[in-house]
């Protein structure tokens, strides 16, 4: 991937330099905005997956995406605003095409005078109680409903959207009472006034918080807003990432970060300790706790700065650092109020959810391992550490020391990650051979092999997928599927992302410019199964599919705009495994069990339920009149209530290396217990135990020519 663009990102930046930047370089504050337009403009021409003219059409699209993506609840621009936004709804190309940001900006500069307005206009309406006795409606599909006709009109949508959380608020309010009543004969209600008033008061609070974050954005934020705009144009998965959102993207690909280890939430104009990373330097430290506030930051003997009232993310930037540097932390303490300069040495901490984690279930007399993978992470900038393959390989290791009969990959809520660290998961339980193909724009697919001939397990294997299992998971899992090496259990089918990104710092594309430019997450390859067919759109379909909550929701990839179309290329050489003597025999004895079970029935009565509710987009603004509704649906939800309400009377117990580190981690032990505790309640594990536990190895374990 590396080698593939030395030579085309040369040319680029030389073809750069020779362009508009040699106008800009000598100036002392470049016209940054229109740099990035010109270089992202350029990259996606050249090596996006997709060829896209810039058109009429494509002016249209980010035209109504930029717009819809400052104003989605149509809460600040009206139609007279729109009108006049429309004289470049057909010219943002050819402004794109020249460099110039005229769109972006009357927009925006809008856009920040109407938030002026939305906080007047909330303000004011707030200050005296509705008419809850009205006949009226409010219809929340905002993709569907048009923008106000004027200032006048606006307003009233402000208002139908401030009496709708106040109905919301005062029923919940009226149902708190009703439960106390119950408990407490002596217990005084108050009136539908005074709750009503309270109700007015906290969506007040709530709307002024939300304005306090929104006030901390700057201009930079917006424009990303307009620069996603243009390169969603290409498709659904290429995205500008600002400078901000790549580190915070880096960080979840390698799971580590290197600062305190600590969680950090903005409240009012403090920022809040809410969680301390078990095993980072702030919990080995041992002074600071949750709810701790965090007044001032001072880096190793220099000067505190006072970070109150300071926007989180900057105050994270003062917080984090490099391992080994010592930060001082002036904190007020939540136990006593206290204030307290606490010392704390930065390190590389890892974030143990982004890891996998295993666990040992005993049925019918033998013992086996579920591995919860989470998500497929490797370090780029480290090869040397930890990731997805590595510590997979090593879990299965330690499980087969337990004597474990059969494995569990669980990948459920998987959205994907290193494709290396796929191929590389998927040459474990295969001796050698093609794992996916790739292909680029306008050649011929590239077929990924596993080289190595070590098989890591060769027993029984079972892949819990579901609408969330995504990119990578679905490349394992369909080799896992191809080859019969393993059984797929889950929803219908998985989220259907079939295409790879690519992440190109713009900076590299014109390395003279003095701060970072942020990077473009880009579509440039398009995955196959060894099978030859698209993972795009289809996804994986499980061997066993289970009812879910999402099975009739309008989820996956073939509901995104703009998504790839599903194709085949060739099938790669590959002779499936003849793993299992019984595998037709146990998919259909599951099949059979889910059809008759009652619990897997009520799920799918569920989902239809959500279907049916999550069309139904009115309210009525009548406080008896939803009530009414309210009752209805309440009444219709209580049939589901206990529905994953389910307990599989198995133990789940940590594997023993893990036990060792209980007596030192207590944060661990607690979050293992919590885990184990779901494990045992989960109805899908339950039913991929029980397909596990009656698959058979084929004693020729011989190849099936394709």
């Amino acid at each position: 991937m590396k080698t593939r663009y030395i030579i085309p990102l040369l040319a680029i930046t030389l073809l750069f330099s020779n362009t508009i930047f040699s106008n800009t370089i000598s100036e002392k504050d470049p016209e940054k905005d229109r740099v990035i337009i010109y270089v992202l403009k350029n990259i996606l021409s050249r090596y996006h997956y997709v060829q896209k003219e810039l058109n009429d059409d494509f002016s249209e699209h980010v035209y109504n995406t930029f717009i819809d993506g400052l104003d989605p609840s149509k809460r600040y621009f009206t139609q007279e605003d729109l009108k006049e936004f429309s004289q470049f709804k057909y010219q943002i190309d050819n402004q794109l095409k020249d460099t110039k940001i005229d769109f972006y900006k009357l927009v925006y500069n809008r856009f920040l005078k109407k938030l002026g307005t939305a906080k007047n206009n909330y303000r004011s309406l707030l200050t005296h109680s509705f008419n809850y006795k009205k006949n009226e409606v409010i219809d929340v599909d905002y993709e569907k409903i048009p923008f106000a006709k004027n200032e006048s009109e606006l307003i009233d949508y402000w208002r139908k959207q401030l009496k709708l959380s106040i109905l919301s608020r005062i029923e919940d309010a009226e149902n708190q009472q009703k439960e106390k009543l119950k408990k407490d004969k002596a217990f005084k209600k108050k009136t539908f006034s005074e709750l009503e008033k309270e109700a007015r008061k906290e969506v007040l609070k709530n709307m002024n918080e939300l304005y306090e974050r929104i006030d901390e954005l700057e201009n930079s934020d917006w424009y990303s807003t307009f620069l996603n705009s243009i390169v969603s144009g290409f498709g659904p998965h290429t995205t500008y990432m600002s400078p901000r959102i790549k580190s915070r993207f880096d960080q979840e690909m390698s799971g580590k970060l290197e600062g305190i280890g600590a969680r950090l939430q903005k409240k009012g104009i403090y920022t809040h300790i809410v969680e301390l990373i078990s095993g980072g330097p702030a919990w080995k430290q041992g002074e600071l706790e949750p709810d701790d506030i965090i007044l001032k930051v001072a880096q190793g003997d220099a000067e505190p700065l006072d970070i109150v009232g300071m926007r989180l993310d900057d105050a994270i930037k003062f917080i984090k650092g490099k391992k080994g540097t010592v930060v001082r932390l002036t904190v007020k303490k939540k136990i006593d109020g206290s204030t307290k300069i606490i010392p704390i040495t930065r390190d590389v901490v890892e974030l143990d959810e982004t890891f996998v984690k295993s666990s040992i279930v005993e049925k019918n007399g033998k013992k086996y391992g579920v591995i919860d993978l989470p998500r497929f992470y490797i370090d780029f900038n480290d090869l040397s550490r930890r990731d997805a393959a590595k510590d997979m390989e090593k879990e299965i290791e330690r499980l087969k020391s337990e004597n474990v009969k059969g494995l569990i990959v669980d990948l459920r809520d998987n959205g994907g990650g290193s494709l290396k660290t796929a191929i590389e998961i998927g040459g474990l339980f295969i001796k050698k051979g093609p794992i996916v193909q790739v292909k680029y724009r306008d050649e011929e697919p590239v077929i990924k092999n596993d080289t190595d001939s070590k098989i890591q397990w060769n027993g029984p294997l079972v892949v819990m997928v579901n609408e969330f299992s995504a990119s990578a998971s679905e490349i394992f899992a369909a080799a896992m599927q191809d080859y019969k090496r393993g059984v797929i259990i889950g929803g219908k089918q998985t989220y259907g992302k079939g295409t790879v990104q690519n992440v190109l710092p713009i900076n590299r594309f014109y390395e003279q410019y003095p701060s970072d430019l942020g990077a473009l997450k880009m579509t440039i390859q398009k995955f196959y199964r060894i099978n030859g067919g698209s993972t795009q759109i289809e996804g994986v379909y499980s061997d066993i599919s289970l009812p879910t909550r999402y099975s009739y929701m309008k989820f996956g990839e073939r509901d995104l705009d703009g998504a790839l179309p599903w194709d085949k290329v060739q099938q790669a050489k590959y002779s499936a495994l003849n793993s299992y003597s019984n595998y037709r025999d146990v998919v259909y004895s599951s099949q059979q069990r889910v059809l008759g079970d009652e619990k897997f029935n009520k799920i799918n009565e569920y989902a239809k339920w959500l279907k049916k509710n999550q069309e139904e987009r009115v309210y009525s603004l009548n406080y008896n009149a939803y009530k009414k509704e309210s009752k209805v649906k309440v009444k219709e939800a209580e049939q589901f209530k206990d529905i994953f309400k389910f307990d599989s009377n198995l133990t789940f117990n940590s594997p023993k290396y893990e036990l060792n580190l209980f007596s030192k981690d207590t944060v661990l032990k607690e979050k293992r217990i919590v885990w184990h505790k779901n494990l045992k309640k989960d109805i899908y594990l339950n039913e991929a135990l029980n397909v596990l536990s009656e698959l058979k190895m084929s004693k020729n374990y011989t190849i099936v020519k394709q």
